[in-house]
């Protein structure tokens, strides 16, 4: 899916340009050092490759889906060329509506899109306590959003640390430094995997 997108964002890397992720807690590195949060460690596991490589963290905690058009016009000014969109983990734990979170990240796309960044659509599931009909249909927004705007997309941001104690901080929902460098991990992975 998106594979004409996936090398186009792999080529923009190959030459040095700037990426930068949108998201919320998971993404700023909460209770971790700035160097520790994942985005810092993509950048760190890109850089032998593609040496000019600069990728901005936009993560902001407690953040929705809904704040994804402004703070990409915010980011603008930074002239990202690719966009990671790593939102929705909030919009899922306080239940709200699949659609409306849709709603929201669709413009963002189109926003970004707009501005000349190509985007790339992170995924986020929500834990078994919110029932399967809203898990499902919360995990099933991204993949249809992704087939419907032809975005490449990563199932799950934290694909091997969500519900892994190891990986997380004491409070059971936010990585660890461990689980930052596995969503480093995973999002490269995303980057090179449809090559």
């Amino acid at each position: 899916m998106g594979r004409w997108l996936v090398v186009w964002l792999w080529a923009a890397l190959a030459h040095g340009q700037t990426v930068l992720v949108i998201g919320d807690s998971l993404t700023e590195g909460y209770g971790l050092d700035a160097e520790d949060a994942f985005p810092a460690v993509l950048e760190g596991l890109l850089r032998p490759k593609h040496k000019a490589i600069k990728v901005i963290n936009g993560g902001v905690s407690g953040s929705t889906t809904a704040s994804a058009v402004q703070r990409v016009k915010w980011f603008a000014r930074a002239k990202p060329h690719v966009v990671v969109l790593a939102l929705g983990a909030n919009d899922g734990l306080r239940g709200l509506d699949v659609q409306e979170s849709r709603k929201h990240l669709e413009a963002a796309v189109t926003t970004a899109r707009g501005m000349g960044m190509k985007v790339l659509l992170a995924g986020m599931q929500m834990p078994t306590n919110y029932g399967r009909p809203y898990r499902a249909a919360f995990e099933k927004m991204y993949a249809d959003l992704a087939r419907d705007l032809k975005l490449p997309l990563l199932p799950f941001l934290l694909e091997g640390v969500g519900g892994v104690p190891a990986m997380n901080l004491a409070d059971g929902i936010h990585p660890n430094k461990a689980g930052h460098a596995r969503v480093a991990q995973n999002l490269a992975r995303s980057l090179e995997g449809h090559l």
